[in-house]
């Protein structure tokens, strides 16, 4: 009686089996059906998200253009005899992402903005080189009329 029981067992773990099979075969032929596409007109009401107007594309667009430029311009002065153009973006990338502490000196009408260092001295280098630019060319922040300074912070221990 054993080998009669487990035989029924196996036969129906098998049907079973089969039957999971089935199911499966059945849902991956509905998958297939699905379109991988949604077209805009078939999206809800709430789904729909804004086009941007044409006026402001342009301005977007006019925006990064004029960053992209800006960016182009200081990488200009990053660049040298060991940074190329692709190493200078990289160097500004990071400059971008590290911190800094705004000084304002109402006094003197100055805003000093000190940069933190670098993790390598030849960033910090080139940081100070494009910093002597920027302050010689006496900016102002924009709505105030203090001039802005640029400083690199040095590791003050001590």
């Amino acid at each position: 009686m054993g080998t009669n029981g487990s035989i029924n067992k196996k036969a129906a773990l098998l049907e079973e089996v089969e039957q999971y099979e089935a199911e499966l075969s059945n849902i991956k032929s509905k998958i297939k059906e699905v379109s991988k596409h949604i077209t805009w007109g078939n999206l809800e009401d709430q789904d729909k998200f804004m086009h941007l107007l044409p006026n402001r594309k342009r301005l977007m667009d006019t925006v990064k253009m004029i960053a992209y430029r800006a960016e182009t311009s200081m990488a200009g002065i990053l660049k040298s005899e060991t940074i190329d153009m692709p190493a200078a973006r990289r160097l500004l990338q990071d400059l971008y992402a590290t911190e800094a502490d705004l000084l304002p000196d109402t006094e003197n009408k100055v805003l000093t903005v000190r940069v933190h260092n670098a993790s390598r001295p030849a960033a910090n280098k080139a940081f100070i080189r494009l910093f002597d630019e920027l302050n010689s060319a006496e900016l102002c922040y924009p709505g105030t009329n203090m001039k802005m300074e640029y400083v690199l912070a040095l590791n003050e221990s001590g």
